[in-house]
């Protein structure tokens, strides 16, 4: 009888978490699959509509508004749900913490790597649907696109591993960060063009590392989009490798105290 190695261990546990969390998202909730999709259209539809109502549909430059929208809203519900999915990993996955082969950090890298592939096919089936329709919303650079979409889901991840951690020994923080999640939203540039706010606001703006992914990754999408001023690749992964080994190590950290709450 061959003896697994623990890489082969922990590939089983991953595959055996990740059919699991790929049941709960999907067959849990009636409706959830709908939101997946849901969602962001709803959000595209009032946008829209509302720009209609104004008369100015077409005021990003270098970039389709719609296109445009799609990117960063599914681009910024990448690390939404993977830092709000996160604070209920550990808990909804307590029981699994009785076989020695399963330790807290593994339900949230599973659950963090099923929402990253459940955005992509949101994505891809929304810029599918926008060419149809006779929309442009091919991306110009496909390789530049993927690099900073995996960017920003890396960001998610090493967000949901510290705050995974943060809010298991802070319950209380759980509220405030899901109420965060809008205003973030509007901040982040998502549905509003950050060019508009004036230069001692967007100062401060510039600190949201999101803001950064979501700009890197529209100048990528489209050709001729004029990004924000200030925007750097550097910044943005400076946040993405501190997160994560801060995320690590509070994981490792606390470990035991993770497993008996």
């Amino acid at each position: 009888m061959s003896v697994r190695t623990s890489w082969q261990v922990t590939w089983s546990v991953w595959h055996a978490l990740f059919m699991r969390e790929v049941l709960a998202r999907t067959t849990g909730d009636r409706m959830g699959w709908f939101w997946l999709l849901g969602e962001p259209i709803l959000f595209i539809a009032f946008m829209v509509s509302i720009r209609s109502f104004l008369g100015r549909t077409r005021e990003v430059i270098g970039a389709e508004f719609i296109p445009w929208l799609i990117i960063g809203l599914t681009g910024f519900f990448l690390v939404r749900n993977a830092i709000t999915r996160s604070m209920s990993a550990i808990q909804a996955n307590q029981a699994l913490f009785a076989y020695r082969q399963i330790k807290p950090v593994d339900p949230l890298l599973v659950r963090n790597a099923m929402e990253g592939l459940l955005q992509t096919i949101v994505l891809l089936i929304l810029a599918g649907v926008a060419v149809l329709v006779g929309i442009d919303a091919r991306p110009d650079d496909v390789p530049g696109v993927f690099f900073f979409w995996l960017s920003l889901w890396l960001l998610g991840l090493g967000c949901a591993l510290v705050i995974s951690v943060v809010v298991r020994l802070v319950p209380d923080l759980e509220r405030f960060i899901k109420m965060s999640m809008f205003p973030l939203l509007i901040l982040s540039g998502v549905i509003l063009p950050l060019q508009r706010f004036p230069p001692s606001i967007l100062e401060y703006l510039l600190y949201n590392p999101i803001v950064h992914g979501l700009e890197l990754l529209r100048a990528h999408y489209f050709e001729g989009y004029h990004r924000l001023a200030g925007v750097s690749l550097d910044y943005l992964w400076r946040w993405i490798l501190v997160s994560l080994a801060l995320g690590l190590a509070l994981h490792a950290r606390f470990e035991r105290r993770l497993k008996a709450k």
